[in-house]
């Protein structure tokens, strides 16, 4: 059942994130930590008003687009409830895209400022020129070229103290744009309660977050799941964020972990592969957390049996900011979603949206009071996936009798051999349990009869040859452990997956690429 919340009339988010942690005692406690660098509560209230300040210099005013195309660093609360303060709307934007998808977000966003990393400059060079709204651009950490502003001049002589803009719970506070995985990126506009509502409901009654605790995301903060991981969990309850601003690999997530000690860790699946490969240790995280993807079984049971710490897994979107569905440290159903998150609501439909029998497969429908109110610019899309009180997930799921959902696919990701639905997910949990596999996606492709079988795109581990012998013994292998249709007809070895940033299989990438059978 839906949480209340009993915000008052005026409510904006910053006082609730920031202010709050000072007013209630914790301004010398360390707030952040990155590299070799920490910052207070005091320090990030203090430099979240000097932001505010600098912005309204700026004449930016109440509903303005503010986008940070930002490192995860101590900058990143600053900027983002900074704008957030005086009324402004940050847009966290993805830092490992194109110039063309800048240009994209940008000009559909009509963001007046940006705030970007001087590491990413390059990247918005090419564009520079075709953007038609931006109008000031700043650099964080590092020198900024001709017509741009670095940030300790932007801020320089600006005020410590800052009065919060008169926003109420329903104002616009930010934006996250959709990954991408299944088409053009969309932008989501999150309202000021939605991270208050995901603190309350997921963070507090799954995760049990507490003041204490110190939260490390490798899933960034331009992320949906790595915004509320790294930055609006651990401000909601005073507890302490990690920021680290260096890609994600096995090796710099273990030396983070060593060198602070973070006691809840969020991670992707395909993350925990590649750390099961490597040397490590998980000293002092009391939970491990999963999403972006369904968290195969046999990858859970190695961590496990390795780390002895559990992973539990749940799924998210961007439309609703974070997890709705989750295993917990107490329950834990490998391979499985988990349940329905407290304060969420959760049915399974079929095409005429009538609610299908336990165990059946249907489309996944959410109800819950951080889900973001519109796509901007995109009514029809908007019509479609909004459906009052409920959201389409576009996700097909079913659920067992013990109340655990599990995830067979994407909608369009389903596949009918034989007249029977098969999840490429299952598939694909099967493969990867094989020793010689790392990853693997599963997709439909049509045969010279012109019917859909399971076409698997593999990725081998270390020590394995991608050979016809090779072939052979996966699908016997999978022949073995599911219902013979199930076995994919054409296994294709392949160096890496195309991804999203966020560790998203693009699998519509390998349907284009795997439609038929002579791929």
């Amino acid at each position: 059942m839906a949480l209340e919340l009993g915000l008052p009339e005026r409510f904006n988010a910053s006082d609730y994130f920031v202010d709050r942690n000072v007013r209630e005692g914790r301004g010398g406690k360390v707030a952040v930590l990155c590299e070799d660098r920490s910052l207070t509560y005091e320090q990030v209230r203090t430099g979240m008003n000097r932001v505010g300040n600098a912005l309204k210099s700026l004449s930016v005013r109440m509903e303005d687009r503010v986008a940070l195309l930002l490192l995860d660093t101590e900058i990143y609360p600053q900027a983002f409830f900074g704008a957030i303060k005086i009324g402004a709307v940050p847009i966290c934007l993805n830092t490992l895209m194109r110039p063309k998808d800048y240009l994209y977000f940008l000009n559909d966003s009509r963001a007046r400022v940006l705030m970007i990393d001087a590491a990413l400059l390059d990247v918005l060079e090419p564009v520079g020129k075709d953007l038609r709204f931006l109008e000031h651009t700043i650099v964080v950490n590092g020198a900024a070229p001709e017509g741009a502003t670095a940030f300790d001049r932007f801020i320089e002589a600006s005020s410590g103290e800052l009065d919060a803009a008169p926003t109420g719970p329903d104002d616009s506070c930010f934006w996250l744009y959709s990954s991408g995985s299944t088409g053009a990126p969309k932008g989501a506009v999150h309202l000021q309660h939605d991270m208050v509502y995901c603190v309350e409901t997921y963070g507090k009654q799954v995760l049990g977050v507490g003041e204490n605790d110190i939260c490390f995301s490798a899933a960034k903060l331009f992320f949906a799941y790595g915004l509320g991981n790294g930055l609006y969990f651990p401000f909601g309850v005073g507890a302490t964020a990690v920021y680290m601003p260096v890609r994600p690999t096995a090796a710099s997530v273990y030396e983070t972990i060593a060198r602070h000690r973070p006691t809840l860790f969020f991670g992707v699946p395909t993350l925990y592969a590649a750390m099961l490969q490597a040397e490590g240790s998980l000293d002092g995280v009391r939970l491990c957390v999963s999403a972006g993807e369904a968290l195969p079984a046999d990858i859970l049971r190695r961590w496990v049996q390795r780390h002895h710490v559990q992973i539990s897994d749940g799924i998210g979107s961007t439309e609703i900011a974070h997890i709705f569905i989750s295993n917990s440290a107490e329950s834990i159903k490998p391979g499985s979603s988990g349940k329905v998150v407290p304060g969420y609501e959760a049915k399974i439909v079929d095409e005429n949206f009538q609610e299908v029998p336990e165990g059946e497969i249907g489309t996944l429908l959410i109800k819950g009071d951080s889900t973001c109110s519109c796509y901007w610019n995109k009514h029809e899309k908007t019509k479609a996936t909004f459906l009052g009180d409920w959201i389409n997930t576009d996700d097909k799921y079913y659920r067992d009798e013990e109340g655990f959902y599990y995830y067979v696919g994407r909608s369009n990701d389903m596949l009918k051999v034989g007249g029977i639905w098969v999840s490429p997910v299952e598939v694909e949990a099967c493969l990867i349990a094989h020793p010689a596999v790392f990853e693997c996606a599963v997709v439909g492709a049509i045969d010279r009869d012109g019917l859909v079988k399971p076409k698997a795109f593999v990725v081998l581990n270390p020590g394995f040859s991608p050979d016809a012998s090779m072939e052979e013994e996966l699908k016997s292998y999978v022949k073995t452990q599911l219902a013979h249709y199930k076995f994919p007809r054409w296994i294709v070895f392949i160096d890496e997956l195309p991804k999203t940033a966020t560790g998203k299989v693009k699998r519509f990438v390998l349907r284009e690429t795997g439609q038929s059978a002579a791929v």
